[in-house]
């Protein structure tokens, strides 16, 4: 039975340990976090993705957990599914990668696949993981190792496509090191689309987000002239979204978060910026968009407060949503933490409910106490970030004094669209 290590117990890594152990494999994770390994070595999980039952069903079928990078010796493939967000000037912080690689390199045997999923900038592979792990090990990449990039593609509370039904892009410079990695994942997925080389790999991840990065901020944009030209921008998406090629509908919202969209195109700008010398202006100008659509949310939310005779200070304000995405609990990027921020600075009492979040440690910002309509008849202003299936908008639409509705999700006419 072929040995796998996942490296990085999160979003990513969690659903290729599922994935591996249900076709046969044997596998043991690696994480750091202490408490993350026990979480999972007690049956339980941590992640949208996978419940409780199906980490209790990974036990069951040999899937153990550890803190210890030993377990790299017994292991044919590791897969390194770390974070890579961005460092204080913007560029990529890589140093949960290289904290990986030199765990995982003074153990490596003869022979071993290594295979980084993590997001970056095209190059990595290349440049920064292989003479690490050459430098660490004392071993010679594509004699004595092999290593390869293959991009993650998990969407977060996706019902449809998850890592089995997605097809798997795997890149390496080369041959033995290609056929080992295709190897592997055809064994996990439906479909592997082998790249020219690991650059292609990691450039198709960053093309893949900076497509969807930069088409929101049109949209965005395009939300806040059309609200003055007082043109119905909702309808006009819905208009063109009825032609049948040629059109991709994107809807504008509060801002972008996520572990993708805020981070990953600016991976490709500053690697074209530090490398040839000029920026990547779709992408800046995207960016500069997206990330002013909090105060522009804030903005709006005071005029509506100024239609009904209130000022913004001193208004009891309340928050439905502030996860990144619908229907998950995760907060990482999340655009709420900006227009919370900014209401809060503007002297606005600020209350929040979210049926995936108990805690969310926004200073000024409290949970909704007791019954949620009750709250939103109180408040003067209640705002739609993001529309979990839980919330019953329409009977949230009614009770609401102002409904103040950012993602294009309410069908009452009570309601306000961004």
């Amino acid at each position: 039975m072929s040995h796998v290590v996942v490296v990085g117990l999160g979003y990513v890594g969690l659903p290729l340990v599922d994935e591996a152990c249900r076709s046969g494999l044997q596998v043991t994770g690696f994480d750091i976090n202490s408490d993350v390994v026990a979480t999972l070595n007690s049956g339980k999980s941590h992640v949208d993705d996978l419940g409780d039952d199906r980490v209790a069903e990974l036990i069951q079928l040999g899937f153990r957990a550890t803190t210890d990078a030993a377990v790299v010796a017994a292991a044919e493939t590791v897969v390194i599914c770390v974070p890579t967000p961005l460092s204080a000037d913007g560029g990529p912080d890589l140093a949960a990668v290289e904290f990986a690689c030199r765990s995982i390199a003074p153990h490596m045997a003869v022979g071993t696949l290594v295979v980084l999923e993590s997001t970056t900038y095209p190059g990595t592979t290349a440049e920064f993981v292989t003479p690490l792990l050459e430098q660490v090990s004392g071993l010679r990449v594509d004699v004595d190792f092999f290593v390869a990039y293959s991009p993650e593609r998990i969407d977060p509370g996706n019902h449809q496509y998850g890592l089995r039904n997605t097809p798997k892009i795997v890149g390496a410079d080369g041959d033995t090191a290609r056929a080992l990695a295709a190897e592997f994942y055809s064994r996990v997925v439906d479909e592997v689309v082998l790249a020219r080389g690991s650059r292609e790999a990691e450039s198709a991840k960053l093309l893949e987000n900076t497509y969807r990065h930069v088409n929101i901020a049109l949209v965005n944009e395009m939300a806040r002239f059309f609200h003055e030209l007082s043109i119905d921008f909702w309808n006009v998406i819905e208009l063109a979204s009825t032609k049948p090629f040629g059109f991709h509908a994107f809807r504008p919202g509060p801002g972008v978060g996520g572990h993708c969209i805020p981070i990953d195109p600016n991976y490709l700008s500053h690697r074209v910026r530090s490398q040839l010398g000029y920026g990547f202006r779709f992408v800046e100008l995207a960016q500069e968009v997206n990330a002013s659509m909090p105060a522009y949310v804030v903005f709006r939310a005071a005029e509506l407060l100024n239609d009904s005779a209130k000022a913004l200070r001193g208004s009891r304000v309340i928050l439905l949503g502030v996860t990144y995405k619908a229907d998950i609990a995760d907060v990482r990027e999340s655009p709420a933490v900006a227009v919370a921020e900014k209401l809060v600075a503007s002297g606005a009492s600020v209350r929040f409910c979210d049926p995936h979040v108990d805690v969310w440690n926004v200073d000024g910002v409290s949970p909704v106490e007791g019954d949620l309509l009750e709250a939103v008849r109180e408040a003067d202003l209640t705002i739609l970030l993001q529309a979990h299936s839980q919330f019953d908008l329409d009977a949230i639409a009614d009770a609401a004094g102002v409904l103040f509705d950012t993602r294009g999700a309410v069908t009452s006419t009570r309601s306000v669209r961004l």
